[in-house]
């Protein structure tokens, strides 16, 4: 029998589909009463239970070996945390003309929040770039962002979004941080189960995923937060969002050229530092926002799939790109040994 698998000619995620279903069934069975509660206690579970996985599954080895390549790295952090973000503060000025309020702040929290992994590392392979780097940079950019990402949420969004406070700071350290470290001093001895068992608790990150978007969807719509968007506002949501990343993209592509980044890592930079991840960005939206979670993480689901299409396309075109000659990298004992050569040759000329 063959195996069913996902038509390639179909340019949405079904994880994406999945996304949506979930916040179908919360609009029409929001969970209320005791059923909210239950929701929420295992949503907040299911967030430790995500970041001890992602801890766990760290190879601090692979994160010491990818520190040796720091540029590639300080560039796709810079463009992560420092370029999203003030790209997300100027579209304030947007605000009340294009976006209301509600959706401003799930943009500006979406450019706050790391990069992704997988598809970094998917589509650089398929670009035929740096795989090795988008690795590290991937990795880099989830573990800073468990620590930028809330400081940055907390100074740009202050008191707008979920109420951030000292309680906020202290539910992050225990449903974020800890879990983290949990999972990272406990991976010399439970790394080999995850290894043999990726697909599988594959499963169980993205069940977790929509758990916290049905928790998330259902106190929206108990709150009737959703009467305050309408269809014309999402369309230029859209319009922001697709704005921002043709930004991102071209920063990061050319950007790179100019600091003088050969192909490979210009692709590793470009995918790995102009995508958002939903994976982090979810859990940690439910910690940070509470009961405003809904609206907030809405710009990052929608961000999330137009960055899928048009990374997707970009890949397949930069596959194709004609091969660029290798320059060899010049140490620094390389260049002293040329440096003493060239001087006593012009001795011996003079």
């Amino acid at each position: 029998m063959k195996r069913l698998s996902w038509p390639s000619w179909m340019p949405i995620d079904p994880y994406i589909l999945a996304l949506i279903a979930t916040v179908g069934l919360a609009a029409l069975l929001p969970a209320r009463g005791t059923a909210a509660d239950v929701a929420s206690g295992a949503s907040t579970t299911a967030v430790a239970f995500l970041f001890f996985l992602y801890g766990a599954r760290l190879s601090t080895r692979e994160a010491m070996d990818g520190l040796r390549h720091w540029r590639l790295h300080v560039t796709v952090l810079a463009c992560t945390f420092v370029l999203f973000p003030l790209l997300g503060m100027a579209a304030r000025g947007l605000v009340p003309v294009l976006l209301p309020q509600n959706l401003y702040e799930g943009l500006l929290f979406l450019t706050l929040v790391p990069s992704t992994i997988q598809s970094s590392i998917a589509f650089t392979s398929i670009a035929r770039g740096n795989v090795p780097a988008a690795i590290c940079a991937g990795s880099f950019s989830s573990l800073a962002g468990i620590v930028i990402t809330p400081l940055l949420a907390a100074a740009l969004l202050g008191n707008s979004g979920g109420g951030f406070n000292a309680d906020s700071l202290v539910k992050i350290v225990l449903q974020l941080l800890v879990p983290f470290v949990a999972g990272q001093l406990l991976r010399r001895w439970i790394g080999g189960f995850i290894a043999r068992h990726k697909k599988i608790l594959g499963y169980v990150d993205r069940g977790s995923i929509l758990l916290v978007v049905y928790t998330a969807f259902s106190e929206g719509m108990v709150q009737g937060i959703w009467h305050q968007v309408s269809a014309v506002r999402l369309a230029g949501l859209l319009v922001v969002e697709a704005v921002v990343l043709a930004v991102m993209l071209a920063v990061t592509w050319y950007g790179a050229k100019a600091l003088g980044f050969d192909r490979g890592d210009r692709v590793a930079i470009q995918f790995a530092g102009s995508k958002k991840s939903l994976a982090s960005g979810l859990p940690m939206a439910s910690v940070l926002f509470g009961a405003h979670a809904s609206l907030a993480v809405l710009p990052l689901m929608l961000f999330h799939q137009m960055q899928l299409m048009v990374c997707a396309v970009i890949a397949k075109r930069r596959a194709k790109d004609p091969e660029e000659p290798q320059t060899p990298r010049i140490t620094p004992a390389v260049q002293d040994v040329r440096s003493r050569t060239a001087a006593g040759t012009a001795t011996r000329s003079g």
